[in-house]
């Protein structure tokens, strides 16, 4: 199939163009700026260079490239994440979500696209009450801390979107926390060397859920998403939710970081703000058994517990070739 990917260049559209191109797709990839265009050629897809935010230029591209297939995986998030200013940091991402998403159903209504695949998050957006491993059927966070309303109101706005393209299968997969190679949490990444440093401790209890999924298995279920599966909702995460207070030392062990120090949340709160607290305290894991039944996928890291140990360096990872150019393309 022709399958058009936005967001090319990013830590999944890199791993996901390889897969999609060794699955026998003919792909072509978006990057906002020229520079990054060979990049993509050795991925093995035709570049595209077009902003997401201006709306002729992306009509242009989807026009001439014609895709069965679009996928959206349009952000513009830091490689060092400041959780102290996590809206202003998020904001540009929100814009594509809105406005950037936008401009692609445009351009997939006037292909007529058959697939419209969208990224989400699964990782800390569920509502904070109930079970702690939540469902596609469960709602999000409808109070959630001031400096998450923003993007939850992208959130739901893309997935809105999204699975509202009449005449089109809207895919929305909600992604869990990324680890591996290209991303933050990664041999060399930002959260690994925060560890390190011990710039990353166990705050209160550290019972908030969190689920994880490796960058290639994301890929993976993508492609999956790609090529069959019907419309709706999807958790793309591991099979082992867990809280804090046990995957955060055991990233360190598996890095040989020293063990992390414990802070009380009233500390912490001025450090990492009330949103901060909720993410090490109060947020829900979630479930893949959708993903696994409908889209006949599973992860090859069924657990962020091997994967730290041996997934977090581009020599684990599953791609050949490895991505060892795109290092820093983000």
């Amino acid at each position: 199939m022709r399958v058009f990917v936005a967001g090319a260049t990013g830590a999944i559209g890199r791993r996901l163009i390889l897969k999609l191109v060794q699955s026998g797709h003919s792909v072509a990839g978006m990057t906002r700026t020229a520079d990054k265009a060979p990049l993509v050629r050795v991925l093995g897809a035709d570049p595209i260079i077009a902003d997401a935010l201006d709306s002729n230029e992306v009509m242009k591209a989807i026009r001439d490239v014609r895709p069965e297939v679009i996928v959206n995986e349009l952000t513009a998030i830091p490689g060092r994440l400041n959780i102290r200013t996590f809206e202003e940091e998020f904001e540009p991402t929100n814009r594509l979500r809105k406005e950037g998403t936008d401009n692609l159903i445009a351009g997939a209504r006037a292909a007529g696209v058959r697939r419209f695949i969208s990224q989400s998050y699964a990782a800390w957006p569920y509502i904070r009450q109930g079970s702690m491993v939540k469902t596609e059927d469960d709602q999000f966070d409808p109070n959630p801390p001031m400096a998450l309303r923003s993007t939850m109101d992208a959130l739901r706005y893309l997935e809105s979107v999204t699975r509202g393209v009449q005449g089109v299968k809207g895919i929305v997969l909600r992604y869990g926390a990324f680890y591996g190679p290209g991303t933050s949490l990664s041999e060399g990444g930002s959260l690994v060397e925060d560890v390190r440093q011990r710039k990353f401790p166990v705050v209160g209890k550290g019972s908030g859920i969190w689920s994880f999924i490796h960058i290639d298995d994301a890929a993976a279920a993508t492609v999956a998403a790609v090529e069959r599966g019907p419309a709706g909702v999807y958790n793309i995460v591991d099979d082992d939710p867990a809280p804090v207070s046990e995957w955060l030392p055991a990233l360190a062990e598996a890095v040989r970081a020293p063990k992390p120090f414990h802070l009380p949340a009233f500390i912490a709160k001025y450090f990492i703000g009330e949103h901060g607290i909720v993410m090490m305290t109060e947020i829900r894991g979630a479930s893949n058994a959708k993903a696994k039944r409908y889209l006949d996928w599973k992860p090859q890291w069924p657990t962020w517990r091997g994967g730290f140990r041996e997934g977090l360096t581009e020599r684990a990872a599953s791609l050949n070739p490895p991505l060892h150019l795109a290092s820093g393309a983000l």
